[in-house]
């Protein structure tokens, strides 16, 4: 894009001086004059070749090859240039805009595992994951990643799973069970019995998803190329006519003069107006988007917008907050706050998340004397002593096992009892809260059109369930691993229609594979993983999922400008086009009528910098 750039400056240098610097000799300031439009148009005049070869004739740089050519032959030296300049302005506009990030996607995968400690003759050794064999045992400490899919045979640990799941809430995992790659070991060392070699592994078949997907995504196709397909025939047909058939119908007709006239209606008929106005609506829509907190990667992502029929959304961090807290306080016999008291005493020595979410709503400092004996029950909760208190915190299985009755919880999310001295006392409700503008939004978008909202989660059916429920969504699929995600999104990609288009909305490493395949691919760039954000079509800086809806309407008002410049420029070429064939018009009353008409587009499309 910087020779690009360059070139055209160079160019207009060259172009401004011919217009300015009159030579006694004129072919020295057209020399000049076609230096300029060589430097400039060579790369339009090559693909018009090379295009030709292929069978794909009309396209919009045989038009400008066409087009500027003519103007040479009938010795308008200035107006091919200037023609050409413009129309590779207008693609500068549409170049910078284009989607760069997919080149650096991989890179940014932050899952894929440097090493394995493999235990070999009695000691361990780091080694490359990629020479570990099924049946070797590895070691995974706390803190690393676990790099290969296997079973635990001894030890157990909590496992940090959201680069899979996209889940912020950790699992336990015990001696007997199946393990991920792509995890992360939070707290306990565990020996691991390798069950895949590394390129079979889950973390592996990530990547490969990451690196593919794109070459699965439809590409939108240039609009000034969909307008060329149809305008660039109808109009060479009519020079072609033009310059043919006056000549043998019309007695006295010469034929070099209605050879003129061809040409010149050939360069008349340049879409300048087009060509400058609908790259500048597209660039003035970007903009406008982004004064709304929406980064949209290029003019093809905008036009796509207008026609979304299907939206498909991760649920934590991107529907939910993604931050595990304090929802209900239900005590039994005493206070609120003496029961998050009770509970946060218990859970001060934890590091898991749900402890640090007790403490952190109990938000107050824990005097640690108080605290006599606390011990972790594995799976079930913690047992402590906290003055004279012998307290029990934990789930429904230790209170069953204890032979304490509790009165059951039923909503979903993470669900702590408590029980002072052998007596239930209440219990407190740990659960992702969703965003305060989610439900409105699924209500919207359908009122905009879109025909079905779904949501794709890692999380557990009765959770996922509950919060499609509560949000009014179509429909649901819960308990997905990034290959699942990528494969339900390749069914509903199927299910639009032709002209329709698939959204996809996520936050996480495990959304980036379907990011990178949906049509539309958005990303949360407030909270959400840069791999996501790199693989995104359309980055909501605000963790808002109302932006979408946002982003739509945008996309429809530009899409409105455009069309309204289309029918204004083709309108007045018509006119300009008529008096030319009949050999009213001089070329440069016809530029400035172009010109007239390109500077009023131009005016029109920036409305849609106007957002509220």
């Amino acid at each position: 894009m910087k020779k690009k750039g360059i070139k055209i400056l160079i160019s207009i240098v060259l172009f401004v001086f011919a217009m300015v610097i009159k030579f006694e000799n004129p072919w020295i300031n057209n020399g000049i004059f076609i230096v300029s439009y060589i430097i400039v148009g060579f790369e339009i005049l090559k693909k018009a070749i090379r295009n030709i070869f292929k069978g794909k004739v009309f396209d919009e740089n045989f038009l400008m090859s066409i087009a500027t050519i003519g103007a040479f032959a009938i010795g308008e030296f200035p107006e091919a240039v200037a023609v050409m300049l413009f129309y590779q302005v207008g693609e500068l506009f549409q170049d910078y805009a284009v989607d760069k990030s997919r080149k650096s996607i991989t890179s940014l995968m932050d899952i894929r595992p440097d090493y394995a400690n493999a235990y070999r003759d009695g000691k361990l050794e780091k080694v490359d994951p990629d020479e570990i064999k099924i049946g070797e045992t590895i070691v995974i400490k706390p803190g690393e990643k676990v790099p290969l899919d296997g079973r635990i045979i001894d030890g157990k640990t909590t496992l940090d799973t959201k680069a899979l799941t996209g889940e912020s809430l950790p699992r336990e995992a015990i001696e007997g069970e199946d393990i991920l790659s792509g995890c992360i070991n939070l707290d306990g060392t565990i020996k691991v019995e390798v069950t895949k070699e590394y390129g079979e592994s889950t973390v592996s078949k990530i990547l490969d998803l990451v690196e593919n997907a794109s070459s699965k995504k439809s590409k939108s196709e240039n609009f000034i190329t969909k307008f060329a397909r149809y305008y660039t025939p109808i109009v060479v047909a009519i020079a072609l006519i033009l310059a043919v058939v006056p000549p043998l119908v019309i007695k006295g007709a010469i034929f070099s003069d209605w050879l003129y006239r061809a040409l010149s209606f050939l360069v008349v008929s340049c879409p300048c107006a087009l060509v400058i106005s609908i790259p500048l609506s597209f660039f003035g829509g970007i903009g406008g988007a982004s004064k709304m907190g929406i980064l949209i990667k290029g003019s093809n992502y905008l036009e796509l917008f207008a026609n979304t029929e299907i939206v498909v959304f991760d649920k934590t961090g991107t529907l939910t907050e993604g931050v595990f807290e304090v929802q209900r306080v239900e005590p039994v016999g005493i206070t609120k706050d003496e029961l998050l008291r009770i509970a946060a005493y218990a859970e001060n020595y934890s590091n898991h998340p749900i402890s640090k979410s007790v403490k952190k709503a109990y938000g107050k400092e824990i005097d640690e004397k108080q605290i006599i004996d606390s011990k972790e029950i594995s799976g079930h909760g913690i047992s402590a002593k906290i003055g004279e208190q012998n307290v029990l915190v934990g789930n429904e299985k230790l209170m069953n096992e204890k032979n304490i009755e509790v009165t059951k919880c039923n909503d979903v999310g993470t669900i702590i009892y408590v029980a002072i001295e052998g007596k239930y006392a209440g219990y407190i409700l740990i659960a992702d809260k969703i965003k305060e503008d989610s439900k409105k939004t699924i209500a919207e978008l359908k009122k905009n059109n879109v025909k079905q909202t779904i949501m794709l989660t890692g999380d557990r059916k009765e959770v996922g369930e509950a919060v499609a429920k509560e949000l009014g969504l179509d429909k649901v699929y819960t308990e997905l691993l990034p290959d699942g995600k990528v494969k339900k999104v390749e069914e509903l990609l199927k299910t639009k229609s032709e002209k329709g288009k698939l959204a996809f909305v996520g936050d996480g490493i495990n959304d980036a594979p379907v990011i990178a395949l949906a049509d539309i691919g958005i990303a949360m760039g407030g909270l959400g993983a840069d791999s996501a954000i790199e693989a995104a079509d359309v980055v909501i800086m605000t963790d808002e999922p109302s932006k979408i809806l946002n982003a739509i309407k945008l996309s429809k008002k530009t899409m409105r400008i455009v069309k309204e410049n289309i029918v204004f420029a083709i309108g007045v070429k018509v006119a300009v086009l008529i008096l030319a064939a009949l050999g009213l018009s001089t070329m440069w009353q016809a530029v400035f009528a172009d010109v007239g008409v390109s500077v009023l587009a131009i005016l029109n499309s920036l409305r849609v910098l106007r957002v509220k």
